[in-house]
């Protein structure tokens, strides 16, 4: 569901005004005439149902800081333009610091509205993933703050949660792209080395004759090029967390040394005279058959043993289909919000298809299809059409693309002086009158029936209609063929009474 705006304002005429002018910018409307009601629907049922609230600062009553001063800096609410007819820099200082997004001064613009809205959301949509990628970088992430809600994932994170309160090695299995790096994080994150370095190496990204340099460091001049000497990974992540992603890459030398690391707590840098005491957590992950790897003698099976003592099987997202619908909703939210878009959900058959397609590429995979959608998208919700790559592997889901354009004749079908860019075929949705000097095609009339030019508007206007009706509605093609930009075919077509077509 779409959240509506508050407007909070004591004069019924602004409320009005500013109601219309809203829901222009494409968003649904709430409207009160107090503080007292503000407050009433920002703490009761309603709060769910509330994006954004613009407040008056003066009102009878409680007023606008009153309001501030009673849910601006509340945890969960959203977030407050305030505006005023006395605006002052003072004044929108200590609205500022209540806690308001931003300061609009009475008569604001619609532009002005509209520019402040669209930021105002978009910090909101946005401060969750602000929020995450700072714990992130902290070493504080958890598993609340995950989107892992199915039942699938219980297991998941109970495990984690029971392997965070101990010092004990982890071995996190899984596809590609289903989360077994936040799985590590969060298990620091909820460890008494939360805070702590959080060293991620990729074994199978690293050179062969690289990797123990690397991994273990080396002393100046211990072979050619070593103008330096270099600490390796254990010791970055000294009294913190080492992440080796794809273990099972690890060439079988770099194991050797591994499992000394292991069983003694100590390293040996390249070309070091004596071992080097590192203190560090070990969590592991591999999407490969570590069973299988042993077997074939590619894997040492002492170390496998040492790895895998406290393993974490992170189940595919085709087996986990209930977290589709919170992480498809957690990336329309953190995509919309960076690319400016107004996309605020999808549609119950869209949510369908994604359920029932098998994502071999597994959350990364829905991250990425999500954000092409939101780019594709023209309206508020995302529809089947935005998902054309998942839809054609689904059964029962068409593509929903409109159609290509009919090829557009160069020369005129009608000759006469009258019309300009007669086509043989006019797409139905555009109603045009004949010519008046007798010809048979239909087409963009220059000269009216009195014999008179008619105006560029009109013409424009006749224009913007028989593109939106070849184009069939798709407003970015539209845009691209009148050679203008979307937010100028947006404000001809409101100058015009036009709307956009919907299928």
């Amino acid at each position: 569901m779409y959240k509506r705006i508050l407007i909070v304002d004591d004069d019924p005429a602004q409320r009005r005004i500013l109601e219309e002018t809203i829901k222009r910018f494409g968003f649904e409307t709430r409207t009160c005439g107090s503080g007292e009601q503000a407050i009433q629907i920002l703490e009761g049922q309603e709060h769910s149902q509330i994006g954004l609230v613009l407040l008056d600062l003066v009102m009878p009553g409680m007023d606008g800081m009153a309001v501030l001063d009673r849910v601006g800096r509340v945890p969960g609410m959203p977030p407050i333009i305030v505006q005023t007819a006395h605006g002052s820099i003072e004044t929108a200082i200590n609205a500022m610091r209540r806690g308001a997004v931003d300061f609009v001064v009475k008569p604001a613009s619609p532009e002005r509205l509209d520019v402040s809205i669209k930021s105002a959301l978009k910090i909101e949509a946005l401060a969750d993933e602000i929020n995450r990628i700072k714990k992130t970088v902290d070493g504080t992430l958890t598993f609340g703050d995950l989107v892992l809600r199915g039942e699938a994932m219980k297991r998941v994170i109970t495990l984690g949660k029971r392997a965070a309160a101990s010092n004990i090695p982890v071995l996190i299995e899984g596809e590609s792209g289903v989360g077994k790096e936040l799985i590590a994080r969060a298990i620091q994150g909820e460890s008494d080395r939360a805070g702590k370095p959080f060293i991620t190496v990729n074994c199978g990204a690293i050179p062969e004759n690289l990797i123990e340099s690397i991994l273990f460091g080396h002393e100046k001049g211990s072979f050619t090029g070593a103008t330096d000497k270099r600490i390796g990974k254990f010791q970055e992540a000294d009294g913190g967390t080492l992440f080796l992603d794809e273990v099972g890459e690890l060439p079988l030398d770099a194991q050797v040394k591994l499992l000394r690391a292991l069983q003694e707590g100590e390293i040996d840098p390249v070309g070091a005279k004596r071992p080097v005491k590192v203190n560090f957590r070990l969590i592991s992950a591999t999407n490969r058959d570590m069973i299988q790897q042993v077997k074939d003698g590619k894997f040492r099976e002492d170390l496998y043993y040492r790895l895998n003592v406290f393993p974490i099987f992170v189940p595919p997202l085709r087996e986990r289909i209930e977290d589709i619908p919170e992480l498809a909703r957690h990336f329309i939210a953190r995509f919309a919000a960076e690319e400016g878009k107004r996309v605020a959900t999808i549609s119950d058959r869209a949510m369908r298809m994604l359920q029932a397609y098998s994502w071999p590429g597994n959350v990364r995979q829905l991250e990425n299809a999500v954000f092409r959608a939101v780019v594709l998208a023209d309206g508020p919700e995302l529809s089947v059409a935005e998902f054309p790559q998942i839809a054609a592997h689904v059964e029962g889901f068409e593509t929903e693309i409109p159609a290509a354009p009919s090829t557009v004749q160069k020369a005129p079908a009608y000759t006469g002086p009258a019309l300009l860019g007669a086509e043989n075929t006019v797409p139905h949705t555009v109603e045009m009158k004949a010519p008046a000097s007798g010809g048979s095609s239909l087409g963009i009339q220059a000269v009216a029936e009195d014999g008179e030019i008619r105006s560029l508007e009109a013409i424009e206007a006749d224009m913007i209609r028989l593109a939106l009706g070849r184009y069939r509605g798709h407003m970015t093609e539209v845009a691209k063929r009148l050679n203008i930009g979307r937010s100028t075919l947006y404000r001809k077509m409101q100058e015009y009474g036009l709307e956009p077509r919907t299928n």
